[in-house]
């Protein structure tokens, strides 16, 4: 983080610290130049950073394709576009929408790290 170039730095480090300040079993590790967020010993929630214009967080269930009969999440944010029914994106274009949808995002990533927790 501390060599990263972007124009969302600031808000981008405040979203991670808003995230692991959230939650003590939360940890994090960098992952393809960005950080990722660990449950139970797996990546769950991963910051895509590049190209240099977009900040978005990734929600998965690992870095495994796992089958998705029986698994569910309830998005009542509003933030997702989901991708798969266990893999989705919130994008967050510039600095306004981040100050904006922060705390419903470490929400977000709070409740999506217990359902994938399993």
């Amino acid at each position: 983080m501390a060599e990263l170039e972007h124009p969302l730095k600031a808000e981008i480090e405040a979203v991670r610290a808003a995230i692991l300040a959230s939650d003590a079993t939360i940890t994090e590790r960098i992952k393809w130049k960005a950080p990722s967020f660990v449950h139970s010993g797996d990546d769950r929630v991963t910051f895509r950073l590049a190209p240099k214009g977009i900040f978005q967080v990734i929600l998965h269930r690992g870095a495994k394709v796992k089958d998705t009969k029986g698994f569910s999440f309830q998005d009542d944010s509003g933030l997702v576009e989901w991708l798969a029914p266990d893999r989705g994106a919130v994008t967050l274009p510039d600095a306004k929408t981040v100050k904006a949808k922060k705390g419903a995002l470490v929400k977000l990533v709070g409740r999506w790290m217990a359902a994938t927790a399993s």
